[in-house]
């Protein structure tokens, strides 16, 4: 059994499995192990077989293979049919570079995304199969406490986009700008959604995530009936994984009509700069004045940043390739 110092959910120090706060957040105070009871899919042709049959009982969008799970009593389980999970868990993927890396690329992702820059995520750690191997696991914020469904509609849908109407790269071809003027449309408080998403696209591009699509962005139901912007899900360094030569998931990027600051035009790698991302809060509805504000933390080199991938599962050759591309992503948008 490998040796845990940090707690598999919140990266808190002096934990050998998760910490009580995790717990709480997680699994509503319940002591749940760290550990499946399931060796991981390819190693087991036992387990194998029961996670192929719990492929068909999940909706959920991605190129990554994921699995129903539930809590029963203090443990995780895979769902049977007619079950409703509460979790989604997401071994590491096929056909990628370092795959090993990839739970942890999106746990400590996650997290630095909620923990430094406050931004509302899905709650998520880290679990194990019986043989140390990691694997992500998410609490599926549609479930509510008594286990109802709620309403929850990707941005694909809401722009009418299908791989039959709009080709296998349906989700990838649009801006950020057209998503914005969604939430516009399906959302009655969208000022306050609009700053949460404006925060989102600029994390993403800080953290290198090329798989920022239509997809991975999503208007939730709350309890009155009307919608609001999702916590964010699927947030990970994917430059990690994937040989990648644009600077967004979106083909149109940021603006509808292709705009580039002069910042932009002019720097030798055209990448955007804090000059685009002004011009963009402005053009989805944001005052200056605020825009300005909600940029500031982006702009810091934050420390904190760099102690939760200290603390993270990635191992340190890692480590240092996602805070190599960190630093970098972060001297561009200070750029102009």
């Amino acid at each position: 059994m490998m040796e845990i110092k940090y707690c598999p959910g919140l990266l808190l120090e002096g934990h050998s499995g998760y910490s009580p706060l995790f717990l709480h957040r997680m699994f509503s105070g319940r002591k749940v192990s760290h550990v499946l009871p399931y060796n991981a899919p390819e190693m087991d042709e036992e387990d194998q077989k029961k996670f192929m049959q719990n492929r068909k009982r999940i909706s959920i969008s991605g190129m990554q293979e994921k699995y129903s799970v539930l809590l029963e009593k203090n443990s995780l389980r895979l769902t049977v049919e007619g079950e409703q999970g509460s979790y989604i868990l997401k071994p590491k993927p096929h056909g990628l570079q370092k795959i090993a890396m990839a739970p942890a690329n999106e746990h400590v992702t996650m997290q630095i995304a909620s923990q430094i820059y406050n931004i509302p995520t899905a709650v998520n750690g880290l679990v194990f199969f019986s043989n140390d191997e990691p694997a992500y696991l998410t609490k599926r914020f549609d479930i509510d406490i008594h286990g109802t469904k709620l309403g929850k509609e990707d941005f694909a849908t809401l722009a009418e986009k299908t791989e039959e109407n709009a080709g296998v790269n349906f989700r990838y071809e649009y801006s950020y700008e057209g998503i914005a003027e969604l939430i516009k449309r399906y959302v009655g408080a969208w000022q306050i959604e609009m700053e949460k998403f404006y925060r989102l696209v600029i994390f993403n591009f800080l953290f290198s995530n090329g798989d920022a699509h239509l997809k991975n962005f999503s208007l939730l139901e709350t309890a009155n009936g009307d919608y609001v912007l999702s916590p964010a899900y699927d947030l990970m360094d994917t430059r990690i994984h994937v040989d990648e030569e644009g600077f967004f998931a979106l083909s149109d990027e940021l603006f509808k009509d292709g705009y580039w600051s002069d910042c932009r035009i002019k720097n030798s790698l055209h990448h955007p700069c804090k000059e685009d991302f002004t011009e963009f809060g402005k053009k989805i509805g944001i005052e200056e004045k605020r825009v300005g504000k909600l940029l500031v933390p982006f702009l810091k080199e934050q420390t904190g940043v760099g102690n939760l991938v200290k603390k993270s599962f990635l191992d340190q050759e890692t480590r240092e390739l996602y805070l190599n591309h960190y630093h970098e992503r972060l001297g561009m948008l200070n750029l102009g």
